[in-house]
């Protein structure tokens, strides 16, 4: 339920945060469930059904190509893969360009620490990234490009990419986190117990920059958790484009509430100690330090009342060089760029941007080009689009609207010189199209078909491509010759595993009814049309940051293998749903409820006018997170319709969920309480009449397990039947044990054939 964060000056690279919107599939007893799943997959030469493929698997994510870096003379692209589809553990790799040869940097099993377990401050980290695999899962470098650094289990590693082999543990504290090359290459920053430490790599001098002084809710170097959870900004420091001085975050903590989260299958741990600003509760303090190499601290100053979340920093060699801050007020409808003064901490206003109901977090700005104006985006005559100003133009209003009104940008992937890469949709919200923009003016570099991103630096580009061909995606490397179109240099392989069911086929349509839902339908390979009526599963996520009806066959293998079970599955994107515009964003102000479910509706009734095989007397829903809230909300308030529930990780009271997400669409819980009342599954509980399954990680601390058990009381006091699923040691991602990821999807099966009355096919 979030986004994620941009490049800075000195490059980094995350793996990219997917939204979580699909009840994931879980992992591992080899039972295959009767029906035509397709053929066997095949992994380590052993026949496996798709359930356990997909969990082994990771979703098809093991073995891709991802987290694109490419150097500033554009002859090298830095990405991690993993060695094979069900191998866990991602390597580091390089493409040399001129050649398209291939070159393993650092191999973890290599290096001895293939399994080695995560300190806290980085498992929480990869946590709120949703990252799932093992090994160098992000890496950063110099500005050059000669030097790496990641983590493996707590230990800091540097790699020089000049000389193949030669990667060596740094010899920093133990354990770190986060680990950023100054752009010179010469100094490693990095974060160990709560404060941000300097490594000299020449001399191997390792120092405190800054410490919370034995403080255990003040960190240096980090973000806080509604930073890293909602506003994608995973970083808690930033270098000077001259490696002079650091940008440090100071969190203090101290003001938020604290939480217990136990393990009940394990009574003698002690339950784990969290801080969760809740709706209407207190946040982290968050405030900003220059500190220069010879420990001279600046504090920076801005008006921390009226603006304290503090989204994103950007400080690039562009333009006058300054540092730029992005600053939002607590209810989000005043954002903010202001432009630091490293010798005084004094900030200036370049920008504020209002809106009634908020201002959206946008990933990739700001950003610098090289002639010194700053990239941003704004909502302008109904669609998000690109600006482009210099700071006296920004803050004048008379930056250039790059991008046409068909168009709404998503992301700002790259700044190359004075060519911005954007990635947005036009008119149909599931595809995703790359765009150029430069002094060539405005191109689409991608087809307009599929889900497209990238990247780009010296002049060469990263185009990745999921299309309905294929469930895997194509990563091409591009460079424009001199005042030619774009030519192909290379391809950078996939080695994830084939899956094994009938390639999905989705039926893409939009709704007759007034909110033109874009819906897919998914129906079993086997199926004949007009040969018999099938019971339906909607399989949505619904919510604000989640798209599910995708041009990219890679979307739909959870779907079709639940098509496979003699399901049609319907998969809708109500309003909240991301890519349609700024009203269309802002339809669930104020009401998280009412509005995505009458679009579930609508999309449902005319799912089955387009398509007569559909069975509107057995109708299933199912999902995760925002989801799981979705299909409980369906049984209780339209059980005339859904005919049974599966409820993943749903957060059932918004008042328990935190802060920066909740607010934005709700307001404060004490000014709005009719918000939260009307949004609010708990009052619904009397109402139930159909089977609800209610499923939750009880080391979640995401969507804690509270939502749930307060739920399932709620049901008790009304004397409503229900089940509960409690995964004990399963946070947020499901996907992340074997031993749940597989039966869960093999329990849901059977849930939903009893629930329903139906048989096996």
């Amino acid at each position: 339920m979030g986004v994620h964060e941009q490049q800075s000056a000195v490059s980094s690279v995350d793996h990219p945060r997917e939204p979580i919107g699909v009840l994931a599939p879980g992992d591992d007893p080899p039972k295959v469930p009767a029906g035509r799943g397709g053929p066997a997959g095949r992994i380590g030469g052993v026949a496996t059904s798709f359930p356990r493929q997909s969990a082994r698997t990771k979703g098809f994510t093991l073995g891709a190509p991802r987290s694109f870096l490419i150097s500033p003379d554009g002859e090298t692209v830095l990405f991690l893969r993993s060695k094979g589809g069900a191998d866990p553990v991602t390597c580091l790799w390089a493409l040399d360009v001129g050649t398209g040869q291939e070159r393993l940097i650092a191999d973890p099993a290599e290096l001895g620490a293939a399994g080695a377990a995560d300190d806290p401050i980085e498992a929480a980290r990869r946590e709120r990234v949703r990252e799932q695999a093992g090994g160098i899962v992000s890496f950063a470098t110099d500005r050059d490009c000669n030097l790496a650094a990641f983590t493996l289990g707590g230990v800091v590693y540097g790699a020089d990419l000049r000389a193949p082999g030669s990667v060596r543990a740094l010899g920093t504290a133990a354990p770190g986190a986060d680990p950023r090359p100054d752009p010179s290459g010469r100094l490693v920053g990095y974060v160990s117990g709560r404060a941000l430490r300097v490594h000299d790599i020449a001399t191997g001098a390792d120092h405190v920059l800054a410490g919370p002084a034995g403080a255990d809710d003040v960190s240096f170097g980090l973000a806080e958790f509604v930073a890293a959870e909602e506003m994608g900004r995973t970083r808690g420091f930033w270098w000077a484009p001259d490696g002079s001085a650091v940008l440090v975050a100071r969190v203090d903590e101290t003001p938020i509430q604290r939480w217990h989260i136990g393990d009940p299958a394990n009574p003698a741990d002690q339950p784990r100690v969290v801080r969760y600003p809740a709706a209407g509760t207190p946040n982290a303090l968050v405030s900003l330090q220059v500190i220069a190499m010879d420990g001279t601290v600046t504090e920076v100053s801005w008006d921390t009342a009226a603006h304290p979340y503090l989204v994103t920093v950007s400080w690039e060699r562009g333009g006058d060089g300054l540092p730029l801050l992005v600053v939002l007020s607590r209810d989000q409808r005043d954002m903010r760029i202001l432009a630091v003064d490293p010798a005084s901490g004094g900030t200036s206003l370049v920008r504020a941007d209002t809106d009634p109901s908020w201002v959206d977090i946008v990933p990739g700005v700001p950003a610098t080009t090289a002639d010194g104006r700053i990239v941003w985006t704004a909502d302008a005559d109904g669609a998000k689009r690109l600006v482009l100003g210099t700071a006296a133009e920004h803050a004048a209003g008379s930056a250039e609207l790059i991008t046409p009104p068909e168009l709404n940008v998503r992301e700002v992937l790259a700044v190359d010189q004075d060519t911005v890469l954007v990635s947005a949709t036009a008119d149909d919200p599931a595809s995703v199209s790359v765009w150029r923009a430069g002094p060539g003016g405005l191109r689409r570099i991608s087809p307009a078909d599929g889900v497209h991103g990238g990247t780009a630096a010296g002049g060469t580009m990263v185009l990745t491509s999921r299309t309905m061909d294929a469930a895997d995606a194509t990563v091409t490397v591009l460079r424009p010759p001199a005042g030619g179109p774009l030519r192909e240099l290379a391809r950078i392989a996939s080695v994830a595993e084939v899956p094994s069911l009938p390639p999905p086929r989705p039926r893409l349509t939009w709704s007759a009814g007034p909110s033109r839902v874009r819906t897919a339908i998914v129906l079993p390979s086997w199926h004949e049309p007009g040969a018999g009526v099938l019971p339906v599963l909607c399989d949505p996520y619904g919510g604000p940051h989640g798209k599910r009806v995708v041009a990219a066959a890679s979307g739909y293998l959870a779907p079709q293998w639940f098509a496979e079970q003699g399901f049609a599955v319907v998969i809708a994107d109500g309003r909240g749903t991301p890519g349609r515009g700024p009203a269309w964003d802002r339809a669930v102000a104020g009401d998280l409820a009412s509005p995505v479910l009458a679009d579930q509706l609508e999309a449902l009734e005319s799912a089955a006018q387009q398509c007569a095989d559909l069975d509107l007397t057995r109708v299933a829903i199912r999902g995760w997170s925002f989801g799981g809230y979705l299909a409980a909300l369906a049984v209780l308030r339209r059980p005339d319709v859904f005919h049974a529930a599966i409820a993943g990780a749903p957060p059932t009271d918004w008042r328990l969920y935190d802060t920066c997400y909740t607010e934005r669409y709700l307001g404060d819980p004490d000014t709005n309480p009719e918000n939260y009342a009307r949004s609010s599954l708990l009052a619904d509980a009397p109402k139930l009449t159909r089977p609800l399954l209610l499923v939750h990680g009880l080391a979640d601390d995401n969507v804690v397990v509270a939502h749930t058990l307060r739920l399932s009381a709620a049901l008790l006091a009304a004397g409503r039947p229900h089940s509960v699923l409690p995964l004990s040691g399963v946070t947020h991602m499901s996907g992340t044990r074997e031993d749940v990821a597989e039966n869960l999807m093999l329990l849901q099966v059977d849930f939903l054939r009893t629930a329903l009355g139906i048989s096996a096919p």
